[in-house]
């Protein structure tokens, strides 16, 4: 074979290579197995997989019913890639969150709902939702840690004083005449067994009635019923009272949370002269029982002092 013919086979080799190089479409690498797939009713717990629509994920932390591709960059769900021999088209913009924390709360509604499964329809995640506008450094001061414990321990306390967010009024009806203080110069306007404990703290007296419905802009003083009547005023004076009462302690349960002073102080300030100090240890420990099981809910850690 001639040089000259030589050469013209080998342009043709090359001009063929470059044709098919060009028709031929790229193979993409083989998608990872698909983990188990997602259940709404399944609990995650952190660095545990599951897959959906094609796609693995993996939990950051405690999660039920929050479905994996919509709790965006920052949820709970990492997207993993496609999985099931599918090639990955990488990851897609997540649809809304079906269960969104409104105004960065760090409690989404499946997880107040994982954390009271028999609560009482009158206290409502949207009420306490709207309760928080009225105090915005709850559960929003310091660490997302800091955060996270601070509401676990204030659901912790309203859990153990409502059984379990079950009873909205106090439930010894024996106890409702005396919660008027007579020495008080308002007195008692909406009657003497009026000022029962209600709502999610169980706010009972007429000098409480009367200070959280000043602090609050509402009549309830003359009106106590509204605490039981309306699921975001009772929120509210749940949060009033942890917001601004010390009580029997010496600082506030927000304080005492966003101080890092641990969960015992809460107790202290909510009901500390009948539960600390060796006085109802069980009561102690039921409260401390539901906020480590709360904590584990928000994905977080209990820290130090839980008793007081």
């Amino acid at each position: 074979m001639s040089r000259k013919r030589i050469i013209l086979s080998s342009i043709a080799a090359v001009a063929l290579a470059g044709a098919l190089a060009v028709v031929l479409p790229m193979t993409s690498a083989s998608a990872a197995d698909c983990a188990a797939a997602w259940s709404a009713s399944t609990v995650y717990h952190g660095g545990t997989n599951a897959s959906h629509q094609g796609r693995n994920y993996t939990a950051k932390w405690w999660t039920q019913g929050e479905t994996p591709g919509t709790t965006g960059e920052w949820g709970v769900w990492a997207d993993k890639g496609a999985c099931g021999g599918t090639p990955d088209p990488g990851p897609t913009s997540p649809g809304p969150n079906p269960n969104p924390a409104p105004g960065g709360f760090v409690v989404s509604e499946a997880q107040f709902n994982q954390a009271f499964p028999s609560r009482n329809s009158f206290y409502t995640y949207r009420g306490l939702v709207d309760a928080l506008a009225a105090f915005p450094g709850f559960a929003k001061t310091g660490s997302d840690t800091v955060k996270r414990q601070e509401a676990a321990a204030f659901l912790a306390n309203v859990n153990h004083e409502t059984g379990g967010l079950v009873h909205v009024v106090e439930q010894n009806q024996a106890n409702y005449p005396h919660y008027c203080d007579p020495s008080q110069s308002y007195g008692c306007p909406a009657g003497q067994a009026a000022y029962y404990g209600r709502g999610p703290i169980q706010l009972s007296w007429n000098f409480n009635y009367k200070a959280a419905g000043d602090a609050l802009g509402l009549p309830l003083l003359t009106d106590p019923y509204l605490v039981q009547n309306d699921p975001a005023v009772a929120w509210k004076t749940g949060l009033w009272y942890w917001n601004t009462q010390n009580g029997p302690g010496t600082m506030t349960p927000h304080d005492a949370m966003v101080n890092q002073r641990g969960f015992g102080e809460t107790i202290r300030s909510i009901n500390g002269s009948l539960e600390c100090g060796g006085r109802n240890p069980a009561q102690v420990q039921s409260r401390i029982d539901a906020y480590q099981r709360f904590v584990q809910i928000l994905g977080t850690t209990p820290g130090g002092n839980l008793s007081c």
